[in-house]
């Protein structure tokens, strides 16, 4: 059986989700063979966020990007746009932008203004 790849059709169904959302512009998507990878960050140092792996023509998996810059498989399968909206309801900690587009960490919490 051949192996499915991640159409031009499913990366701009992913791009146009994400600029729905205005809190995650730091976010670019790419395919790669079956895989629709979200990442932020410098091209060639990239924050990996999360990947939608397609199984079945309909049927994608999620992958979550761990802070060693491994993939861990997670029990997800659904279509796209569904798992897309998981990983922003219900995983949107792991899309935060940490490639430092955001306000810098305080050395101290302790400081007044915190």
């Amino acid at each position: 059986m051949p192996k499915l790849a991640a159409e031009d059709l499913d990366l701009d169904r992913a791009r146009e989700f994400f600029a729905r959302h205005a809190d995650l512009k730091h976010l670019r998507v790419r395919k790669r063979g079956d895989l629709l990878v979200i990442e932020s960050g410098p091209d060639d140092d990239p924050v990996a966020h999360a990947r939608l792996r397609r199984t079945t023509k309909q049927w994608w998996t999620l992958e979550m990007g761990t802070h060693m810059g491994k993939w861990e498989r997670t029990p997800f399968r659904a279509t796209r746009d569904e798992l897309l909206d998981m990983l922003v309801t219900q995983f949107g900690w792991t899309l935060t932008d940490v490639a430092g587009g955001g306000q810098p960490n305080p050395a101290r919490t302790s400081d007044p203004q915190y």
